[in-house]
């Protein structure tokens, strides 16, 4: 049985010990976390308690260790796990910009210590059947892909300063979960751009963002964003894995192929029925469906899989990084008005 320690005690990581607590293989070695409030949770749950994550992992030695801290203390936390060998699952995003991305990323790949960086969805069984359908070509050659994430926050979720503050927004805390799908499912992200808007609420940070991408293999993409619409188009609805959200059937990706597109997360496969058939027949339409498991679980079960270094991370440090990089060039797109590429992005932060 592996032990578990958690850095960051709020929303997300409370999760976590959820999680942890459900999982027969894992047990929770310890929480740090300097609030009051978490303390009292580690005295409830009778774990080890430490305001210090560096104390914590001194004392405790955990086998893994998961990182829900805020974000400006990613890069910090995952490179004390390193320094002591101890493999780390870093929420999104791995690190506040991206020098301090790539400073982990140095040390994960000089030191062999491995960096799971939390993007949950490459877990969930609508991301794996896509991948799957992908991959064994029953789309032939990708052609285009669109998509959206559309969902109205309420007003009390910007209670928190920092959520209307550079540094958050729909982009950072969203987006940069679908643009970590489309990497995965598409392939490397060349360039975007992208217009962003804040009319709806006037804060300092988006919250509306529509985006042309193009991908090294020469697909196109467009994608449309934001916190502020109502719609049952997003993710967090269509696949029924969020952890706070109702589950809205239907799809909110869709990829196309010069052979059939398929729609994510209803899962449809649409195709030519023969051979040689093109746009003035109709259309064969199949049902590709998931394993029915649990997304988070599944990540779980990944990391304790990545601590006994028997599998590598799904995604990497240096994976987390390109992920990082592409959200950022969303922002800098829409400001200076021009394609940014992550070349670019990754050359003027000293990552490339």
């Amino acid at each position: 049985m592996k032990r578990i320690a958690l850095i960051g005690a709020g929303l997300i990581g409370r999760e976590h010990l959820t999680l942890i607590a459900r999982n027969p293989n894992v047990t929770l070695a310890a929480i740090s976390d300097p609030s009051p409030a978490a303390a009292e949770l580690a005295t409830m749950l009778g774990a080890p308690y430490y305001a210090d994550f560096e104390v914590m992992l001194d004392q405790e030695k955990p086998d893994g260790v998961i990182i829900a801290s805020p974000n400006d203390l990613h890069a910090p936390a995952a490179l004390a796990a390193i320094e002591r060998g101890i493999a780390s699952l870093v929420e999104k995003p791995i690190a506040e910009s991206l020098a301090s991305a790539y400073k982990v990323v140095k040390a994960s790949e000089e030191s062999g210590v491995p960096v799971l960086v939390g993007h949950q969805r490459r877990h969930s069984p609508d991301i794996r059947a896509a991948k799957k359908a992908i991959e064994e070509g029953e789309l032939g050659s990708l052609v285009a892909v669109n998509g959206m994430t559309l969902f109205d926050k309420p007003e009390e979720y910007f209670n928190a300063e920092w959520r209307r503050k550079p540094g958050a927004g729909v982009l950072l805390i969203n987006l940069i979960h679908d643009i970590d799908a489309l990497r995965h499912l598409i392939g490397e992200i060349e360039s975007i751009r992208a217009f962003a808007s804040s009319a709806i609420r006037g804060f300092e940070v988006a919250d509306t963002a529509s985006l042309a991408i193009r991908f090294e293999n020469g697909v196109l993409g467009t994608f449309v964003i934001s916190d502020a619409a109502v719609s049952p188009w997003a993710w967090e609805y269509t696949s029924g894995q969020a952890l706070y959200h109702p589950k809205q059937p239907g799809a909110c990706l869709f990829i196309a192929g010069n052979k059939a597109a398929l729609s994510v997360s209803d899962m449809y496969l649409w195709r030519h029925g023969r051979e040689g058939e093109h746009w003035q027949h109709p259309l064969v339409r199949e049902h590709r469906p998931g394993d029915n498991s649990l997304t988070y679980e599944n990540q779980l079960d990944h990391f304790i899989a990545v601590i006994e270094r028997k599998v590598a991370p799904l995604i990497s440090a240096r994976d987390g990084m390109k992920t990082l990089a592409a959200t950022l060039a969303v922002e800098r797109a829409s400001i200076e008005d021009r394609a940014i590429s992550l070349t670019e992005m990754l050359k003027d932060a000293g990552a490339a």
